[in-house]
């Protein structure tokens, strides 16, 4: 259940919260679209003998990537094929990526897109005529199961009124699932093994937001997905702004940091996307390049993606540069190749995009489409409107600027980062892409930790899911879940640490600052700890300057890469010295924890890689190009908890659907 809002000020943690432990048969770490996916799926395979608990770190409703809302579902196949979905995916990711896993996402991902609809979700839909209906006009169409024609913006989007998109979806979830096995503000910080089974996930530990409690739940099986890592990087925006980003600024890398703690191996964790978005208020771009066929132009005005210089540029990373799509690192190269060239900035041309529309449409009809253009970003990105009122823009008589966003790790948008799944157990599934149980089976989206599941931005080497696959992921997984805990019913689970040092872990930084604040009259300037925001902005500072941030045009050398390495090290000494006053501090405390361990994993693949498979979001300048006979291959990096060491190495692809 939810805990209600906080009154004014800050709730003060204590030295001894009380201590509530639990036990279930799956547990389900998360709120997002996976999430609300495997909490809406999970109770039709489960028996009436059988426990489930969902725990989120904020509230369902708004909780995850899609809390503000959206204009459009990036992934509905409709007509087209699961093989030309794989060809997609791996053509804008360079060409390394897990088919067996894209496969089948594009099998199951409409039929959640058509549980939305069914719940009520508004999709814009054709008329006889060819002509778009959005909100309710769309429905008289019926439905898009029924046959109804989607308004589609490219070839895998549709387009959706979609401000309470989340919240459609987190009811539903919660009504399946019901609400007393629904554990609402409490931050998982911590995944437990099991005691006397080696690599065998046993439970998770974390504590309330909102009351000083800590909880402790034992498990026979768990999902993580908790999303993506965000302000891990310095945002561009300053002053009052500071921190404003595109992704969710509570995606604190938890999902990667919890699996990998445990020795669940990562993939691909070089990759990370760095999205072009309106610039200073992070509007989506999608909508305008698709919609309403808006062209990008540099300072000069000059359409620059149809240059002789850009199509030679895109020729040095053939085949996916002189592909019929480019990829999207690519798009983002073309724009910091004209910046660094003298021709930024790059603009969005919205004035003609709409002037050019406007020529067919009566005068009703514009007025709509005007209002479209607003709505693009008050379903998603409210904060852009905010910024063209305040500087008098308006669309159809002013262009807006374009800009590449500071650098997010994801894996179910245009990146690929994540863990190491085993794919389904199908015959034409590679034997290295399965992961064997300890009784043998294969379990469809499972680490390589027994019993440790993920799903949206927790899966590595399969991006392009969003919100509509991340929800099907979560179903798919939820269902082999149910399939362990079935197969391991006699399995109890015993954890190593007892429930005294577990609440002496989390509650560490509460006790660092309750043991030292009176030393000092400013609570936040104290020789005896060091408080989580600044510990944020050193690490921001860090990865900004030396790990390719926008400080670097996204470029990073083999020394950089040494020097940003030796200061995350130094940070995760000083985070034995994190305080925190109240439970507010006491949350950014754990996050900047995961954040720094995320970074590490991400670092640590750039510096294995010796070539710069990304141009656009990230460049090594020892290795500028890319290496395909050394490096067609999955980076894969794996934590042994026990040693506390890491191993950087490589895993094949293998090359399941044909190129056309």
């Amino acid at each position: 259940m939810a805990i209600p809002n906080k009154p004014l000020g800050e709730i003060k943690a204590v030295r001894d919260p009380e201590v509530i432990e639990k036990e279930v048969d799956i547990l389900i770490v998360g709120g997002g679209m996976a999430a609300c996916g495997a909490a809406f799926e999970v109770k039709k395979w489960m028996s009436d003998d059988q426990s489930v608990l969902v725990v989120d770190k904020a509230a369902m409703d708004r909780s995850g990537a899609v809390a503000q809302g959206l204009s459009a579902i990036n992934t509905y196949l409709g007509e087209n094929l699961p093989d030309d979905y794989v060809r997609m995916v791996r053509n804008d990711l360079m060409g390394i990526v897990r088919e067996d896993l894209i496969f089948d996402l594009g099998c199951h991902v409409d039929d959640s897109v058509h549980l939305f609809e069914e719940w009520g979700l508004p999709v814009w839909k054709k008329n006889e005529e060819g002509k778009n209906l959005d909100g309710k006009k769309g429905q008289k169409m019926g439905t898009l199961k029924s046959g109804a024609k989607p308004v589609r913006t490219g070839k895998w989007q549709i387009m959706i009124n979609g401000e309470s998109y989340k919240r459609i979806v987190s009811e539903a979830a919660k009504l399946a699932i019901g609400e007393d096995n629904i554990l609402e503000r409490v931050f998982i910080v911590d995944l437990l093994l099991d005691k006397n089974n080696d690599n065998q996930i046993a439970g998770a530990v974390g504590f309330s937001v909102r009351e000083n409690k800590i909880y402790i739940i034992k498990c026979k099986t768990m999902m993580v997905a908790c999303g993506g890592a965000v302000n891990i990087y310095q945002p561009r925006s300053v002053g009052e702004g500071k921190g404003r980003a595109w992704y969710p600024v509570w995606n604190a890398g938890s999902t990667y940091t919890m699996c990998m703690k445990v020795g669940a191996e990562l993939t691909m964790m070089e990759n990370r996307f760095t999205p072009a978005r309106f610039k200073d208020g992070y509007g989506p771009v999608g909508a305008w390049f698709l919609l309403f066929k808006a062209k990008a132009l540099n300072g000069l005005g000059e359409s620059y993606v149809a240059s002789d210089a850009a199509k030679a540029e895109l020729e040095k990373y053939a085949p996916y540069g002189t592909a019929a799509i480019t990829p999207t690192c690519l798009r983002n190269h073309l724009m910091l190749f004209e910046m660094k060239e003298g021709r930024g900035p790059i603009m969005m041309d919205t004035v003609s995009a709409l002037a050019e529309l406007g020529k067919s449409l009566d005068k009703k009809e514009l007025k709509h489409l005007e209002s479209e253009a607003w709505e693009d970003f008050l379903d998603m990105t409210c904060g852009q409107a905010n910024l063209w009122c305040a500087t008098n823009t308006l669309p159809e008589k002013k262009n807006s600027e374009v800009m590449p966003t500071e650098p997010y790790l994801l894996g179910s948008h245009s990146g690929c980062c994540g863990l190491w799944t085993s794919g389904p157990d199908y015959d034409w599934v590679p034997d290295s892409y399965k992961i064997k149980a300890d009784n043998g089976k294969i379990y469809n989206r499972m680490t390589t930790v027994n019993g440790l599941f993920t799903a949206g931005d927790g899966v590595g080497g399969s991006g392009h899911k969003f919100s509509s696959g991340s929800h099907a992921e979560g179903r798919m997984a939820a269902k082999q879940m149910v399939r362990f805990a079935n197969d391991h019913a006699d399995f109890k689970p015993e954890i190593a640490q007892s429930s005294s040092d577990l609440v002496d872990m989390l509650y560490k930084p509460v006790r660092t600052f309750l043991d030292n604040c009176e030393y000092t009259t400013a609570v936040d300037i104290n020789p005896n700890y060091v408080k989580p925001a600044g510990m944020a902005l050193r690490l921001m500072k860090a990865t900004h300057e030396y790990g390719a941030g926008t400080a670097t045009f996204y470029q990073t050398t083999s020394k950089s890469l040494e020097i940003v390495m030796e200061l995350l090290q130094v940070m995760r000494e000083d985070c034995k010295k994190l305080a925190a006053g109240d439970l507010h501090e006491l949350m950014r405390a754990w996050e900047i924890n995961h954040r720094i361990w995320t970074v590490e994993a991400h670092l640590r693949h750039i510096q294995f890689r010796k070539e710069t498979r990304y141009p656009g979001f990230y460049y090594q300048a020892d290795y500028p190009g890319q290496d395909d006979a050394n490096w067609f291959c999955f980076t894969n990096s794996k934590y042994d908890p026990k040693e506390a060491k890491w191993d950087v190495f490589k895993r094949d692809y293998v090359k399941i659907i044909p190129d056309k």
